[in-house]
């Protein structure tokens, strides 16, 4: 998700772009083509937010809705994929809690990293309502993304070395939280660092976006030790990684102010990857997330270089998956 003021003058400027340009050639490029078919006609392969919203995070569940979170005030916003309209389906707290990633689970709930506001939050998708609400950190957290398992919803913060675990009960009631420091070959910058989240393929450990190591790298921590180990993705450097999105083995990292996502191909444990596409889209306009219904992906355009405004337009692409 996004960082500081300025790291985002950074991202968007020409520093950014020279970093693109040295990044090394994948084996594959993958471009937006075609039109998605779900039941009941062609669905769109773009639509729009409403102005000012803001949006970051995207989840997806069972059913084609997308819900994105907005870091104008924390509401969550409802989108048919069939259709590309939507709603406000969650009405936010205000302009000091801000809704950064976000993630559903299997029980109607969805879980939101707060960003500036230190906070971890749950709505009931029923109602809209937030329903629980956990202050985590200290003065400076970030929380920035969020990814659920079976047994806790983990949250990252972009400015310490830690991250947070929500414990979710067997019945699926989030209960209590704690911390886990991070270690190993986790390297914590003097700004923004910790970004995407996901789970390994084989769901022992967690895969974590570093953007500070080594030029920018995954890392798999062990959720049990908070011990980082870095991904072998060969010469490939993550420095804008923003979102994680694990399909299968497939990881997507969405490297949002260079307007790309890098696909890499994980082992099981995910200690390896091997890059296999790189996805670029003329309507990308800084995505920083993306989640998948069927074969296609579905990216918020946060366009952090622009001036946010009650009338600043915002929208959501998709494009096809790599397989």
């Amino acid at each position: 998700m996004h960082g500081s003021l300025a790291r985002r003058r950074l991202l968007v400027g020409g520093a950014a772009l020279a970093a693109a340009a040295a990044l090394p050639p994948l084996a594959g490029v993958a471009r937006a083509a075609g039109t998605p078919r779900l039941s009941g006609g062609p669905a769109p392969t773009r639509f729009a937010l409403p102005d000012g919203f803001r949006p970051e995070g995207i989840a997806i569940g069972r059913a084609p809705y997308a819900y994105f979170g907005s870091l104008a005030g924390g509401e969550v916003y409802r989108a048919s994929l069939r259709t590309g309209q939507g709603r406000v389906v969650s009405a936010g707290l205000g302009p000091d809690h801000p809704t950064a990633g976000l993630k559903t689970d299997d029980r109607g709930r969805l879980y939101l990293a707060g960003a500036a506001s230190r906070e971890l939050r749950v709505v009931d998708l029923r109602s809209g309502a937030v329903t629980r609400t956990y202050p985590v950190g200290s003065a400076g957290t970030f929380v920035n993304d969020v990814v659920v398992t079976p047994d806790a919803a983990w949250f990252t913060d972009s400015y310490k070395a830690q991250l947070y675990r929500l414990a979710i009960g067997r019945g699926g009631e989030p209960g209590e939280v704690s911390t886990l420091p991070l270690s190993g070959d986790w390297v914590q910058g003097p700004d923004f660092t910790a970004n995407g989240i996901s789970r390994t393929p084989d769901g022992r450990a967690l895969i974590v976006a570093d953007t500070v190591a080594d030029g920018g790298l995954l890392m798999r921590v062990d959720p049990r030790t908070g011990t980082a180990t870095r991904v072998d993705t060969g010469s490939l450097r993550l420095p804008y990684a923003d979102g994680l999105l694990l399909l299968g083995r497939v990881l997507y990292v969405v490297q949002q102010a260079v307007n790309r996502v890098d696909v890499i191909r994980l082992d099981a444990a995910g200690m390896r990857g091997t890059p296999i596409a790189v996805i670029t889209d003329p309507r990308f306009r800084i995505p920083t997330t993306a989640a998948a219904w069927g074969d296609r992906l579905y990216l918020p355009n946060a366009r952090f270089d622009t001036p946010p405004t009650p009338e600043t337009e915002y929208d959501v692409v998709s494009v096809p998956a790599v397989h």
